[in-house]
């Protein structure tokens, strides 16, 4: 027979509440919990670590301005300390941590369930570190002392941005950087290589594959402008401050001010307090725009990926014109398969981050989740922003380390199909007009020749000026 699970009972403003006996959380999270049995998907460690750093800020806030005890402050923060610390900790640590935490993505969309799970979490520490018994609420109290000065329609948006800002800071740009590096590389290596150049997917004017690549480079250059402009968007307009509706009630003047000032020391990230929190609250407008810019980033990479992959197709029945890193078998059917596997996760990680902005678009509308003075879809709209900036940050890794870095050129290959390409013709054109310079590509697709051959075959040009003319380096400088 099985053990019966050992539970304790808690209170909150609605009554009594059966909880788990081995856990940090109280009464509001359990109906919470029992509540929203919807995805199995509870928000993410980083809004947790967000709203620990949130909660310690307010604290120190709080007591400076005279409105929380020392002891009570000292509480609050080592309880704090110890969330952000877990989570910043190995996978088993943060486990362990995110048991305290169940609350379902899914759920209340003002996020106030997971705001009263995180002042239920940081009053119990408190309680215990104090000698208390767990769920006593004093000496700490987790809507008196933990979430003084705040409200969840307030705290929610301000966590899930400082999250967001921090994700970017510490993996996103760090990981664009190291991709940004490895496409500069590529193109100061290839750019001996002449190729044909392709638009319509039809031959065009020769390119230099070192040119092909300084283009994804600056690609990438701008993504991380970007992701700092995404970081800007957020870091700037913090709710916190506004409280349940945006006129600050219940808290002091200079609250949000503090606050902000003390999670910028926290995390590096220049934080400010909303200038108006009336558009800070009822609306997501600065997710929206914040994600729009990781979505063009993940449009960049789909670009560069896809070109990649063309590049490498083949070996033999397609351009191969570079040839990928082969990193496993391409096919349990076809020995000797190999594909470009990497390219194809970030064209999936880009497909995702599609998916995630609409969802994103549809949870700010009006209507839908921005309705008078709250948003009412925030913690479906963190899960979706915070998952974007990590497959984004993993996948660029991945990108430069495992494909781009290893990346070949086929120089056979090029040197071969840039001969044969009868838009060389178009070198001809100031020399002898274009329309004789396109009925020469005409009759060369004709007769199999190349440019080159016809020319001398008709004597259209002596060889030493077709040398001249057909030179394909010269044709991918400016002149």
């Amino acid at each position: 027979m099985a053990k019966k699970a050992k539970t304790r009972t808690e209170h909150d403003s609605m009554g009594t509440m059966t909880v788990p006996a081995d856990v940090l959380f109280g009464a509001s999270t359990q109906r919470a919990v029992l509540n929203f049995p919807i995805s199995d998907r509870p928000v993410g460690h980083e809004v947790i670590h967000a709203f620990a750093l949130l909660k310690h800020a307010a604290a120190d806030t709080n007591h400076e301005l005279g409105k929380l005890t020392e002891k009570r402050r000292r509480l609050i923060v080592n309880a704090c300390k110890r969330i952000a610390a877990d989570l910043d900790g190995d996978v088993g640590t943060r486990l362990e941590m995110m048991r305290n935490f169940p609350v379902d993505v899914f759920q209340t969309g003002s996020g106030t369930s997971s705001n009263m799970n995180t002042n239920e979490v940081v009053s119990n520490m408190a309680c215990l570190a104090a000698g208390a018994k767990i769920g006593a609420q004093d000496p700490v109290h987790p809507n008196d002392h933990v979430n003084m000065g705040q409200s969840s329609n307030d705290t929610f948006p301000t966590a899930m941005q400082v999250a967001a800002c921090v994700r970017i800071k510490n993996d996103l740009l760090p990981a664009l950087t190291t991709l940004s590096r490895s496409l500069h590389r590529k193109a100061k290596q290839f750019d001996k290589y002449v190729k044909i150049g392709r638009t319509h997917l039809q031959d065009a004017t020769p390119i230099r594959l070192g040119q092909e690549f300084s283009g994804y480079a600056a690609q990438i250059d701008h993504a991380i402008a970007r992701a700092k402009r995404a970081v800007e968007a957020m870091a700037s307009n913090l709710p916190i401050g506004g409280t349940a509706v945006g006129t600050g009630i219940n808290t002091h003047p200079k609250f949000g001010r503090m606050v902000a000032s003390r999670l910028s020391k926290m995390t590096g990230v220049r934080f400010r307090e909303a200038g108006n929190h009336f558009e800070a609250q009822a609306t997501r407008d600065c997710i929206v725009e914040a994600h729009g810019l990781l979505r063009t980033i993940s449009i960049s990479m789909s670009k560069i990926a896809s070109d990649i992959r063309l590049m490498g197709s083949g070996p033999r029945a397609s351009w191969f014109e570079i040839i990928l890193p082969e990193l496993q078998p391409g096919s349990s059917i076809m020995p000797g398969k190999v594909n470009p596997v990497l390219v194809e996760s970030v064209m999936q990680v880009t497909a995702q981050v599609e998916g995630n902005d609409v969802t994103i678009g549809v949870g700010a509308m009006g209507g839908v989740g921005s309705i008078m003075e709250l948003n009412m879809s925030m913690p479906c709209m963190a899960e979706r922003l915070l998952e974007s900036v990590q497959l984004l940050s993993r996948v660029s890794n991945l990108f430069a380390d495992n494909c781009i870095a290893g990346l070949k050129a086929n120089r056979k290959r090029i040197d071969e199909t840039v001969e044969q390409s009868l838009m060389l013709g178009t070198a001809l054109a100031p020399v002898i007009g274009y329309n004789k310079a396109a009925e020469i590509a005409h009759h060369a697709y004709e007769t199999g020749q190349t440019i080159r051959e016809y020319c001398l075959a008709n004597d259209i040009l002596d060889a030493a000026r077709l040398d001249e003319v057909l030179d394909v380096s010269e044709m991918t400088h400016p002149h």
